[in-house]
């Protein structure tokens, strides 16, 4: 299934080539990388909820994955490796806003292959001077994306006119970044040289709680609905990230996007 592909226009899809393939066979991305000069590696894995009953299905993907897109970039001699981190990686904020420097903390099963990844993929840099630039997004959230995600969560249940919206825990913090705003960044690593052994934040540098969020969606919607905490949707006391905000300034040093979410 090609999935939002198919609703591309016909003129686009012409200068698309579709390989099918398994991020985790190398011989398949090996094969896919060929006559490539960039890469931009976004598979993987990144329902949180899922990775504490599978695991190890992360580890497969977003560990071996990536060590397989590295590998034959290497063997292909790419030009750069776009790396997509996340923000998961630095667990609850220590301090805000978050830079680059902070501390990574896994505190999921998620975070944890994601760390890893990141950490494979720099090294891949200092050890075989791999033009390797990692990004690392904060929230992302716009058209199409998938229930999984919180603002799809809360819409939906308003949309189907459901007396209570059931929400995990709301008194954490992200920091959301529309999704033009997360591509338009994304472009701007492509080619670009001073990105090349860095990580850089992408966000928006404001945080909103959860409970504050629904409380706005809820009164653009017009609707009287009342909310309330399921305990399947909260994620393990340990195991939650109670706060993420982006310091950006690297990011608006190094790449064009200002990051306006207006």
């Amino acid at each position: 299934d090609n999935g939002w592909l198919k609703d591309l226009d016909d003129k686009i899809l012409k200068n698309i080539e579709i390989f099918y393939g398994d991020i985790r066979d190398f011989d398949s991305v090996y094969d896919s990388l060929k006559k490539t000069d960039i890469v931009l590696h976004l598979a993987a894995l990144i329902a949180i909820p899922y990775s504490y009953t599978s695991p190890t299905s992360y580890v497969q993907t977003n560990i071996d994955g990536t060590m397989n897109v590295l590998r034959a970039s290497r063997k292909h001699n790419l030009e750069q490796v776009i790396h997509i981190s996340t923000s998961e990686v630095y667990g609850s904020a220590q301090y805000v806003p978050i830079n680059e420097s902070h501390p990574l903390v896994a505190q999921s099963p998620y975070a944890a292959s994601k760390t890893s990844a990141d950490q494979l993929a720099y090294s891949f840099y200092t050890s075989f001077d791999l033009p390797v630039s990692i990004a690392r997004p904060f929230n992302t959230f716009g058209p199409r994306q998938s229930l999984r995600a919180i603002i799809p969560t809360i819409m939906s249940q308003i949309i189907r006119d459901e007396k209570k919206i059931h929400l995990g825990n709301t008194k954490t913090t992200r920091d959301f970044n529309y999704v033009k705003n997360t591509t338009k960044a994304l472009c701007d690593f492509i080619g670009n040289k001073k990105t090349i052994g860095e990580v850089i934040n992408i966000g928006s540098g404001v945080e909103i709680s959860i409970e504050d969020l629904v409380t706005q969606i809820i009164k653009l919607s017009g609707k009287n609905i009342e909310v309330s905490e399921d305990s399947k949707r909260v994620r393990p006391h340990k195991s939650e990230v109670s706060r993420l905000c982006a310091d950006t300034s690297k990011a608006k040093k190094i790449l064009k996007n200002k990051f306006d979410n207006d």
